[in-house]
C-alpha cells in the first residue's frame, strides 16, 4: 500500500477537469464488470478465511445522482486506479451506480486505521482531480473483512456488502427461496397439528416432573448472525450453570475432539452424562422431541425446516473464520445434512464442511432428501444425547 506521502504513478490531471477529457472506453476496460468483480470479491473473501489477512472493500456511490451517476463514476475510474496498488480490484458493485474497489493484504495490525486512511486518500484524490463540487457527490463506504463480532452487541449482523453472492433477488433463487418458504409453512403447521396430543402430553410430564417453565428460550444466531429465541421443550433442571456446556463447546470447537479420556467408547461429541438434565429431559433429547416447539421458530421465519444448527453466541464467539459461513449463509433449520449423517459423532469441522456442502450445493431437491432422511435419523437416535 502506498504511504500517505507518496505520489500516485499516474499523469496530473488539469485543475478543470471534466466529462469531455474522459476516455470513456478506456474507462471501462479499466472497470471490471459488475459479475466478475462481485467473483473476485467472493473468493478475496474465502481466501482471507483461510489466510486470515483482511482486506478492504472501498465502495463509491454515486446512485442518488439520477442520470448522472454513471458519468461521475466513469470520472472516478483512473482516479482509483492512480491511487491503488496493481494487486487491487477496481470494478462495478453495482454497475453505473456503485464502484468498487478491494484493497488486499492491508495489515493484521489496525484494518479500521487502514480503511479510513485508505478513504481519506480516495477523497483527497477526487476532490483535487474532480473538484469539491462532483466529488461531495460520491458517497464512500470502508467495508472490513474479516468482521469483527461483538457478542455483547444485540444488533449485531454480517455487513451485506462484503456477500454479495448471497443476493436472494436473482429471480431463479428467489421463487425457489418463495417455494422453500411455502414448504417451511405448511411443513411445520402440519406437523404442529398433527403432534398435538403428543405436545400437550410432554407439557403436562414436564410440569409434573420438574419445577419451571415448560418451553426453555436460548438465544441462538440466525441467517447474517441475527439474534432471535429459540424454542425447545425444557430438558433441563431450572437454575443450572451453563458453563458446563459452554466450556465443553470451547474445547471441542478448539481441539476439534471430543474432551474425554474413554478410548475404548465410540467418540462422541456431545455431554453423555450431564447432571444438568431431568429424566424426561433424557428421553426427549434421546428422540429429538425436546426440539418439535422449533416448528413455531420455522412458523415466524426465524427458521427453515432444513438448514445449518443455530449456534449459541458462546459458540460463534470461538468460530474460525471459515466456520462463520455455516450461520452467514443461509437460514438454521430444524434438521440438517449434519442430522442425517452422524450427528454427535461427527468432529467439529466435519460438521461445518457439511454445512458448507448445503449451503454451497442447496436446492429443493436436497432439502427434500434431507426431510424424508429425518425420521430414520430420529427414530434410530444414533448420535442423540
Amino acid at each position: 500500500m502506498a504511504t500517505s506521502g507518496s505520489k500516485p504513478n499516474s499523469p496530473r490531471y488539469p485543475p478543470a477537469y471534466t466529462s469531455a477529457d474522459i476516455d470513456y472506453d478506456a474507462a471501462r476496460r479499466n472497470a471490471t464488470g459488475e459479475e466478475a468483480f462481485r467473483t473476485i470479491l467472493t473468493l478475496e473473501r474465502r481466501r482471507a478465511e483461510r489466510s486470515l489477512n483482511p482486506f478492504v472493500l472501498m465502495l463509491l456511490d454515486a446512485h442518488k445522482e439520477n442520470g448522472t451517476a454513471r458519468s461521475i463514476l466513469l470520472e472516478t475510474v483512473a482516479i482509483v486506479k492512480s491511487t491503488a496498488r496493481e494487486t487491487d480490484a477496481v470494478g462495478w458493485y453495482k454497475d453505473g451506480e456503485i464502484l468498487g474497489v478491494i484493497f488486499t493484504e492491508v495489515g493484521k495490525e489496525d484494518c479500521a486505521l487502514a480503511g479510513e486512511i485508505l478513504r481519506a486518500k480516495i477523497r483527497t484524490s477526487l476532490q483535487e482531480k474532480l473538484g469539491a463540487e462532483i466529488a461531495a457527490k460520491i458517497a464512500i463506504s470502508v467495508h472490513l473483512f474479516p468482521e469483527k463480532w461483538d457478542r455483547n452487541h444485540p444488533n449485531w449482523v454480517a455487513d451485506a456488502k462484503l456477500y454479495p453472492d448471497l443476493d436472494s433477488h436473482a429471480p431463479p433463487k428467489k421463487i425457489s427461496l418463495a417455494i422453500k418458504r411455502a414448504m417451511d409453512i405448511l411443513g411445520s403447521a402440519s406437523l404442529l397439528l398433527l403432534l398435538s396430543p403428543l405436545l400437550v402430553a410432554i407439557a403436562i410430564i414436564i410440569k409434573l416432573t420438574s419445577d419451571g417453565p415448560v418451553l426453555f428460550k436460548q438465544e441462538r444466531l440466525g441467517r447474517g448472525g441475527q439474534r432471535f429465541k429459540c424454542l425447545k421443550f425444557r430438558s433441563m433442571y431450572v437454575n443450572n450453570d451453563p458453563k458446563i456446556h459452554q466450556e465443553y463447546v470451547q474445547k471441542y470447537i478448539e481441539g476439534n475432539k471430543a474432551p474425554t479420556s474413554d478410548t475404548s467408547a465410540p467418540t462422541v461429541f456431545k455431554i453423555t452424562k450431564d447432571p444438568r438434565v431431568t429424566s424426561i429431559g433424557l428421553f426427549l433429547r434421546k428422540s429429538s422431541l425436546d426440539e418439535v416447539p422449533q416448528f413455531l421458530n420455522v412458523l415466524c421465519g426465524e427458521m427453515s425446516l432444513v438448514g445449518p444448527r443455530p449456534p449459541v453466541p458462546y459458540e460463534f464467539e470461538v468460530y474460525d473464520i471459515w466456520h462463520r459461513r455455516r450461520v452467514l449463509e443461509v437460514k438454521p433449520g430444524v434438521t440438517g445434512l449434519w442430522q442425517v449423517s452422524g450427528r454427535s459423532r461427527l468432529t467439529f469441522d466435519e460438521m461445518v464442511r457439511l454445512d458448507l456442502q448445503y449451503c454451497r450445493t442447496w436446492s429443493l431437491w436436497l432439502d427434500l432428501k434431507i426431510l424424508l432422511a429425518t425420521p430414520r435419523a430420529v427414530i434410530s437416535g444414533e448420535g442423540a444425547y
